[in-house]
C-alpha cells in the first residue's frame, strides 16, 4: 500500500494519525478491520480514546494560527494539488474501500470521483471565498464582510462513503482555514488513513489534518464533547445525530448534521418504464443500498403497478452477487455482521406487518459468498404507508412498493415521512413534472432519474430529520465552516455615532448636509 499512500501505515495494526505522528491507542483495545465480502481479518485497529483525542486538538490548535494566515489561493492550491494525487491513484485507493467497506469496483471508483471533485472544486473557492461590500450610512465611512475561520472543527464520518463524505467536510473545512480531528467509521480506517496521507503529500502541514481511529462511545463522543472543538460535523444515522446535536448545544458547539433518509421514487402510468426501472434498480440496489440517498420506497401508480412490479422483480433477481472486485458482479456485500443483522430483521418485521415478500428475503451464502456478509436484493409489494417497512430507515438492499392512483396521492405519501434528503418522479407530463418538483419536500428532486446521485457545486441535504438545516458541497458548504466579520473603517477624522445621530434633526453632524460639496 505504501506505494501510493505515501508515507507507510503501521502494519498489521493501524494507529491514529496525529500532528504527523502514529499514535497508539491509550485504552490498550484493538479492534478488527474486516473484509465483509470474503470475511478476511485485514489487521486491526489500536483504539484511540479521549486521550488521544485531547492530544488530536491540541495538535490543531497548535496548528491553526499558521494555517489560517497560509493565504487561501495558496490553501487552495494544496487541495488541487491533492486532487491531482488522488486521480493518479484511483484505482489503487477504489480497490482499497472495495476491499475494506464492500462496494462493487465501479462504484469504489465514483466514490474516489467524488472526492477529486470536490477538493477540485473547493481549491478554486480558495480565490473565490466571496465578501461582500456595501454603503455605509454615515459619510467617510467604508464597511464590508469577510468570512473568517471557525477554528478547530470534529468531524465523524460513516463507511459508507469513505472518500466522498469526508472530502465534502474537509474541503469546505480546510480551504476556510480551519484545522481537524477527524474520527472515521470504525469499518473503513485503511481508506481514511490513506486520504488523510495523500493530502498531507499534498502539503498540508503537520496537525492541520489529525485522524483519530477509535469508537463513537469513546473517541466520538471525546471530540463532542471537548472545550477545544468550535464545530462538529456529523454524518450518519439520525439517533446517533440528535445525540451529538443535543451534547453539542449543552456546549455551545455549532454542529452540522447529515443523516437518515427514507428516500422515495414516484412512478406515473405515463412514465418511460423502461428507464424507470433502470432508475429504481440502481437507487434501490447500488452500493447494496447503503446510500443515505437510496430509494428504499417505490410509489407507483396502479395503472402501471403489476407491469413494473413484474419487471423490477425479474430484474432484481438476476443482479449478480459476489466480490466486489469482480467487474462482473452487480451487488456486493452489506458492510458489516451488524448491518446484515439489521437488514434481516427487518424483512422479518415486513412479513409480520402483512407485507408481501417478491423476490429476496434471504441472506446469500453460495459459492464465493460464503463467508462474506451477502443479502440477496428484496422486494416487498402490498405495502402501506404507515407500516415501519416503509417509514424507518434500511439501509441495505430493500425496496417497498406503495400503489397510488394519483400524482397527488404520490406526493402526499412522499412527504409523509420523517426523511426529507431525495426524491424522485418518472412522468412524461411536464406538468407533472413541474408539480412534483415544487411539492415534494426534500432537499433534492430529480425528475426521469433516480434518487441517488450529488454534484459537488450543488448543494447537498435533506429536510425534517434528515439534517439541521445546513448544506454540504457547493458554496454553501462554507457557512458551516466560517464566521462573518463586518468590518467598518471610518475615515472621517471625527467620532461619527451610528443610529443615535441619525436620529437627530435635519443638518445634524454626520448627515449628508455636512459632505463637501452637498446643496439639498
Amino acid at each position: 500500500m505504501a506505494d501510493y499512500l505515501g508515507p507507510a501505515m503501521p502494519e498489521p495494526v493501524l494507529s491514529s494519525y496525529i500532528a504527523g505522528r502514529w499514535v497508539e491507542g491509550s485504552t490498550g483495545e484493538l479492534y478488527p478491520d474486516i473484509n465483509p465480502a470474503t470475511g478476511e481479518l485485514l489487521g486491526h485497529v489500536s483504539v484511540a480514546g479521549g486521550a488521544e483525542v485531547d492530544q488530536a486538538v491540541e495538535a490543531a490548535q497548535e496548528a491553526f494560527a499558521g494555517w489560517r494566515s497560509v493565504p487561501a489561493p495558496r490553501r487552495g492550491e494544496i487541495l488541487s494539488r491533492a486532487a491531482q494525487l488522488l486521480a493518479e491513484r484511483k484505482e489503487a485507493l477504489a480497490r482499497l474501500m472495495a476491499e475494506e467497506m464492500g462496494k462493487v469496483l465501479l462504484e469504489a471508483r465514483g466514490d474516489v470521483q467524488e472526492a477529486i471533485d470536490e477538493f477540485a472544486y473547493m481549491a478554486g473557492e480558495g480565490r473565490r471565498m466571496f465578501g461582500f461590500t456595501t454603503p455605509s450610512e454615515m459619510p467617510d465611512k467604508f464597511a464590508c464582510c469577510v468570512r473568517d475561520p471557525v477554528g478547530v472543527v470534529g468531524l465523524i464520518t460513516p463507511w459508507n462513503f469513505p472518500a466522498a463524505v469526508p472530502s465534502w467536510k474537509l474541503g469546505p473545512a480546510l480551504i476556510a482555514g480551519n484545522t481537524v480531528v477527524w474520527k472515521p467509521a470504525e469499518d473503513t480506517p485503511r481508506v481514511s488513513l490513506a486520504l488523510a496521507l495523500i493530502l498531507e503529500e499534498a502539503g498540508l502541514p503537520p496537525g492541520v489534518l489529525n485522524v483519530v481511529l477509535g469508537t463513537g462511545p469513546r473517541a466520538g463522543a471525546a471530540l463532542v464533547e471537548h472545550p477545544g472543538v468550535r464545530v462538529i460535523a456529523f454524518t450518519g444515522s439520525t439517533e446517533t445525530g440528535t445525540r451529538i446535536a443535543a451534547e453539542a448545544a449543552r456546549r455551545g458547539k455549532r454542529v452540522l448534521l447529515e443523516m437518515g433518509g427514507k428516500n422515495a421514487i414516484a412512478v406515473m402510468d405515463d412514465a418511460d418504464l423502461d428507464l424507470a426501472v433502470e432508475g429504481i434498480l440502481w437507487s434501490a440496489f447500488g452500493t447494496t443500498g447503503q446510500r443515505c440517498t437510496s430509494a428504499s420506497r417505490l410509489i407507483v401508480h396502479r395503472r402501471v403497478l403489476e407491469e413494473l412490479t413484474e419487471r423490477l422483480v425479474e430484474r432484481a433477481q438476476k443482479l449478480r452477487l459476489g466480490n466486489p472486485l469482480a467487474d462482473d458482479t452487480d451487488v456486493g456485500p452489506v458492510a458489516s455482521r451488524r448491518q446484515l443483522d439489521r437488514v434481516h430483521r427487518y424483512t422479518e418485521l415486513g412479513l409480520a406487518e402483512g407485507a408481501r415478500l417478491l423476490c429476496g428475503g434471504e441472506m446469500y451464502r453460495e459459492g464465493e459468498c460464503a463467508r462474506g456478509f451477502f443479502y440477496r436484493p428484496t422486494l416487498f409489494g402490498d405495502v402501506r404507508p404507515g407500516m415501519r417497512v416503509a417509514r424507518e430507515e434500511i439501509f441495505g438492499p430493500t425496496a417497498v412498493i406503495v400503489p397510488c392512483d394519483s400524482l397527488e396521492e404520490a406526493i402526499r405519501i412522499n412527504n409523509d415521512s420523517a426523511y426529507g434528503l431525495s426524491s424522485g418522479i418518472y412522468t412524461r407530463d411536464v406538468n407533472r413534472a413541474m408539480r412534483a418538483a415544487r411539492d415534494m419536500t426534500s432537499g433534492i428532486v430529480y425528475i426521469n432519474h433516480g434518487t441517488t446521485g450529488a454534484e459537488v457545486h450543488l448543494p447537498f441535504g435533506g429536510t425534517r430529520s434528515t439534517g439541521n438545516g445546513h448544506r454540504e458541497a457547493a458554496v454553501q458548504a462554507l457557512d458551516g465552516f466560517t464566521e462573518w466579520k463586518t468590518i467598518y473603517v471610518d475615515y472621517s477624522g471625527r467620532l461619527q455615532r451610528a443610529q443615535i445621530d441619525t436620529a437627530s434633526a435635519p443638518g445634524r453632524p454626520g448627515t449628508s448636509r455636512d459632505v463637501p460639496g452637498y446643496t439639498g
